[in-house]
């Protein structure tokens, strides 16, 4: 019959999890994918994908996600673009950068604050995030958001492109035979704000540069961030599969591996619930045979609590107490009260005492503590 109880347990068990992975995968809505910024095949706000695209319509665009390295050391008359790299190039790879530039190609880089990148330094301002008024070589104006609390530093050889009342938005640096063209506004190429304001015309004065022959948009720098995982490898109704599996094995291993069988006998609740520490020291004293140690330990706590509660003075004998305590312990007579301190004075004075001493008189000691702590 248990047999049978158990069977049918498991098969409820099954079932239960059949059903759960099955409502699992019909009500799985798959979310939106997240796109990293700056990426040329992010169709959200902070993508470029609309830039990208409307480039690639009439000129040699390209996305480049390869190591610095690897890019041409000869003139082909490219630009580079870095828009809102994650990270700061490590030195190897910046002198890659810098070959890149110095054989006679472009590399235009626009970061919020591009500080640590190719030796370029900043200034810091108060940023009150109202639209600037934005002039270029030929002072013609234009209205734009900057976002950045930078300003670029200019150097003696530095061509300044744009700027603000602050400052230096864009500049122009020689390297051998190219250029770094660094700005401060990567938010004008990406996608949900590119046609406001003058962000556009602004972007192509900055992509017309040196008019390159071709462009690499560089993916590189944004640290992989669009790699896959295996959340996007595996379809959902597998890691669903994988996932109550592993939840039904360590269920089956917790079954096999259980310790306890049935209580046949509970304990007492004063026994679970008492001090087993004070318990097990108990015993010790009494497997020893130390009745008299134990009763000494016993007397001393009790005078301590004489001296908390009723503020008799430790210091005195138990023989010499009785005053104090008479005028507490209302229960006994005078002379009764006289003749326990007497015995328990000289208990306390033997060397040893047999068990039935110890109980008679730990048991007196219990009543005073009680009348105590009362």
């Amino acid at each position: 019959m248990k047999t049978h109880s158990r069977i049918r347990g498991w098969v409820w068990l099954m079932v239960l999890l059949l059903l759960f992975i099955a409502v699992s995968y019909f009500s799985y809505t798959p979310k939106p994918n997240p796109y990293p910024n700056y990426i040329t095949t992010s169709p959200s706000p902070t993508g470029l994908k609309a830039l990208y695209t409307y480039l690639k319509k009439d000129k040699d665009v390209k996305s480049w996600n390869h190591s610095p390295d690897f890019l041409p050391k000869e003139d082909e008359h490219q630009m580079l673009v870095m828009v809102g790299p994650a990270f700061i190039p490590e030195k190897e790879f910046t002198n890659d950068y810098i070959h890149f530039i110095q054989s006679g190609n472009t590399i235009l880089l626009l970061k919020t604050n591009p500080k640590g990148m190719f030796n370029v330094d900043v200034d810091y301002i108060q940023n009150d995030g109202q639209v600037t008024t934005i002039k270029d070589q030929n002072h013609h104006a234009f209205k734009a958001d900057v976002d950045s609390d930078v300003r670029i530093r200019a150097k003696k050889n530095d061509k300044i492109l744009l700027s603000d009342s602050s400052g230096p938005i864009a500049i122009k640096r020689p390297y051998g035979k190219g250029y770094l063209i660094v700005a401060i506004t990567p938010e004008w190429f990406t996608n949900g704000k590119l046609l406001k304001k003058d962000h556009l015309p602004l972007s192509f004065k900055l992509l017309n540069q040196g008019k390159p022959d071709s462009m690499l948009f560089d993916e590189y720098t944004h640290g992989g961030e669009n790699e896959s995982t295996i959340l996007t490898v595996y379809p959902m109704w597998f890691l669903v599969l994988i996932f109550q599996g592993i939840l039904l094995l360590l269920l089956w291993l917790w079954y096999q591996g259980k310790r306890f069988g049935p209580l046949m006998q509970p304990r007492e609740d004063w026994v679970r619930f008492s001090d087993e520490g004070i318990q097990a020291i108990a015993a010790w004293y009494i497997r020893g045979r130390r009745y008299q140690d134990s009763l000494a330990i016993q007397a001393d706590y009790v005078k301590v609590l004489l001296q908390e509660k009723w503020q008799i003075p430790y210091n005195k004998e138990w023989q010499d107490l009785a005053p104090y305590v008479e005028r507490k312990w209302l229960k006994p007579t005078g002379s009764e009260i006289k003749s326990f301190l007497n015995g328990l004075t000289g208990v306390l004075s033997k060397e040893k005492i047999n068990k039935q001493e110890y109980l008679l008189w730990s048991r007196k000691l219990d009543e005073l503590r009680n009348e105590v702590e009362s």
